[in-house]
């Protein structure tokens, strides 16, 4: 799948109404005011809502339907993603017919208990050996999203460094950044 993210525009926004304290709607039209461009619908696990309500794709984690069920049952209609915290993980979802990888977390987290970091090193193993996008996810903020970039990730997935406060003001200090 070609063009999945824009380098020039890398924020893979995930909406969470906790942080946000908005609809997962008013999070996507601040985003959006902000500049965000790239704005697919991805729904995260549940590959069944994602067709139901036409979703650009599915996210899917380690421990939901396996990549070859959910593209049987999507064909290529739908982008599948998942979510990896290793390489040999990383290397089966690619063989396995994912679209794209979520890598991370690359920094320390609060929003989910993802385990330990895997720090730049690993995002930078992973990106070199792996050819489809790897969107790096946990603790990126204005502070490293630069070093995420340069470590080689297509995306970075933020979480609470735009829904914590202003999500518009937010959104144009990442993009400022960049």
């Amino acid at each position: 799948m070609k063009n999945l993210f824009s380098r020039n525009n890398p924020i893979y926004l995930i909406t969470d109404r906790s942080i946000a304290g908005l609809t997962h709607s008013q999070i996507v039209k601040n985003a959006i005011s902000a500049g965000v461009q790239t704005v697919k619908f991805i729904m995260n696990d549940y590959i069944d809502i994602a067709m139901a309500v036409s979703a650009d794709g599915v996210h899917l984690g380690q421990d939901d339907m396996p990549i070859e069920e959910a593209r049987r049952v999507t064909g290529n209609k739908m982008i599948i993603g998942i979510s990896t915290h290793n390489l040999n993980q990383a290397i089966k979802a690619q063989e396995h017919g994912a679209d794209y990888i979520g890598f991370g977390p690359v920094f320390q987290t609060s929003t989910k208990d993802a385990g330990k970091s895997k720090g730049l090193m690993s995002l930078k193993n992973i990106c070199s050996k792996i050819r489809i996008p790897v969107v790096a996810i946990g603790g990126i903020s204005s502070e490293n999203i630069n070093d995420v970039m340069n470590a080689g990730a297509e995306a970075c997935a933020i979480i609470s460094a735009i829904q914590s406060g202003n999500i518009k003001a937010n959104i144009k200090i990442l993009m400022r950044v960049l």
